[in-house]
C-alpha cells in the first residue's frame, strides 16, 4: 500500500475548505461568547475510565484505546468532549452557580455512524451546568439556532424527544440492562416487529405502549396523542409538558416531535433535540442533521459532583457541506525584494490586517490562492515610496 494513502474515512483538508472551516469555527466561538460561554480546551487523550465512565456502550465502541508508555495505563482518544467538560466543571472550576462553557476541537471515532461521515470530526459544543430549569434547555436550543444561522443555514427544523417518555413506559417493569439496550435499539430503528418480539413477556399495557411509540412522531399534536395513547404517569406528563413549553418558545423554527428518538449517547436523561437544515438532503439522500443536544444531569456524577447539565454539539466539517462558502477577502500582491521602503510598506499593510502576498522571483505568472485584486507598486516620482493600486483586468489574464 502506498505510504500516502490515508485510513478509511480520514481525509486531508485542502486550503479552500480549511479556510471555510476556520471561518465557521471563529463565528461559532464568537456566537457562544456573545451568550456568555467561556472557552475551555480539554486534552485530546486521557485515562480511559475518565472518558467512558457512565457514558454507555456506544461511546466505548467509538473510542480508540492505547497504552500510555509512561504509566502503563490505558488511554483513550476522545470520541466526545462532553464527559471531559463535565470533569472540568466538577473538579477544576468547582463553581457553585451556573457555568457556561464552550469548546471546539477534533474528536476521533473508530467507526462512522452514517454514510460518508468522517472519523475525525471537528466538534464544537456549548454546555450549561448548574441550572435544572427549562430556561437552560431553551437557551441551549436558541444558541444552537443562532450558531447555525450565523453560519448561513436557514430555515431550520427542530426535532425534539425526551428520554423520560421511554423511561415512563418501562417504569412498571424491572428489566436487565441488556434487555433495555435491545429495546432502545429497536425504538431508535423504529423496528415494530423487533419491539413486538422483545415485549412478549411484558405486561399488556407496557407492550402496547412500546409498540405505539414508533408511530408517535409529527408536529406538536403528537403530544396530545401521546397523552391519549400511553398509560398516564407523573413522569410522562412532565416530559410531555416540557416538550410543549419548549416547542411554544422555539421561535423561527419548524418544530417536530419524535417520542421514540434515542439517537446519541446513553448519558441523556431528559429532553433531546436535533437541528436540521429544513428541506436539504445530504450526499447520502438523508436529511442533514447539523446539531444535536439535550439534558444530561447524570454526566458529572461519576466525578463526584452531580450537577444539572444541558448542551449541544456539532461537527464543523459537516457544517461546511451544508453552507455556501464565503467570498474570499481580496489580497494585495507585492514584489519580493530587499528595498527598505517596500518592506516597510508590506509590514504596515499587514499590521492593518491586510493580506499581502509577496511573489517570489520566477513565479510571477502563477495563479494565487488569494485572488489578489490590488498590487503594491513603487511610485516613480518619490524615492522609497510604495502605493497600492487596483490591478487592471488585462494584467490578470
Amino acid at each position: 500500500m502506498s505510504a500516502w494513502v490515508l485510513p478509511d474515512h480520514i481525509a486531508d483538508v485542502l486550503p479552500s475548505e480549511a479556510r471555510h472551516i476556520e471561518e465557521l469555527r471563529r463565528g461559532l466561538l464568537d456566537t457562544a461568547r456573545g451568550y456568555g460561554y467561556e472557552l475551555v480546551l480539554p486534552p485530546l487523550l486521557e485515562h480511559l475510565e475518565s472518558l467512558l465512565t457512565g457514558t454507555g456502550e456506544a461511546l466505548d465502541l467509538q473510542t480508540f484505546k492505547l497504552v500510555d508508555q509512561l504509566s502503563g495505563r490505558t488511554l483513550g482518544l476522545r470520541a466526545d468532549s462532553t464527559p471531559q467538560v463535565a470533569r472540568i466543571d466538577a473538579h477544576l472550576l468547582n463553581r457553585q452557580g451556573v457555568a457556561r462553557l464552550s469548546y471546539c476541537g477534533p474528536v476521533v471515532h473508530t467507526r462512522i455512524d452514517r454514510p460518508l461521515a468522517s472519523r475525525e470530526p471537528l466538534q464544537f459544543g456549548a454546555e450549561i451546568y448548574g441550572h435544572a430549569g427549562l430556561e437552560a434547555d431553551l437557551e441551549v436550543i436558541e444558541l444552537a439556532q443562532s450558531c447555525l444561522q450565523a453560519a448561513g443555514v436557514s430555515p431550520l427544523q427542530l426535532d425534539m424527544a425526551d428520554v423520560r417518555v421511554i423511561d415512563a413506559v418501562l417504569s412498571p417493569v424491572q428489566l436487565g440492562a441488556a434487555k433495555v439496550l435491545q429495546i432502545h435499539a429497536a425504538l431508535a430503528a423504529k423496528d415494530v416487529a423487533e419491539l413486538d418480539a422483545l415485549s412478549r413477556d411484558l405486561p399488556p399495557a407496557v407492550r402496547r405502549d412500546l409498540c405505539a411509540l414508533p408511530r408517535l412522531f409529527g408536529d406538536v399534536a403528537v403530544l396530545d396523542e401521546a397523552r391519549q395513547v400511553l398509560q398516564p404517569s407523573a413522569e410522562l406528563h412532565a416530559a410531555l409538558d416540557n416538550l410543549r413549553w419548549l416547542a411554544s418558545h422555539a421561535h423561527g423554527l419548524n418544530v417536530s416531535i419524535d417520542l421514540a428518538d434515542l439517537r446519541g449517547y446513553a448519558y441523556y436523561t431528559g429532553m433531546r433535540f436535533a437541528l436540521f437544515a429544513a428541506g436539504q438532503q445530504g450526499r447520502a439522500g438523508q436529511s442533514v442533521e447539523l446539531a444535536r443536544g439535550g439534558r444530561y444531569d447524570e454526566v458529572g456524577a461519576v466525578f463526584g459532583r452531580k450537577r444539572p447539565a444541558v448542551g449541544f454539539s456539532l461537527d464543523v466539517k459537516e457544517l461546511v457541506s451544508a453552507v455556501s462558502p464565503r467570498a474570499l477577502v481580496a489580497a494585495i500582491r507585492a514584489p519580493w525584494g530587499m528595498d527598505a521602503g517596500l518592506r516597510e510598506a508590506v509590514a504596515a499593510l499587514r499590521a492593518q490586517g491586510q493580506t499581502v502576498v509577496c511573489v517570489l522571483p520566477g513565479h510571477e505568472q502563477e495563479v494565487d490562492e488569494f485572488h489578489c485584486d490590488r498590487e503594491l507598486v513603487k511610485e516613480p516620482a518619490r524615492a522609497n515610496a510604495w502605493t497600492v493600486r487596483n490591478i487592471q483586468m488585462e494584467t490578470r489574464k
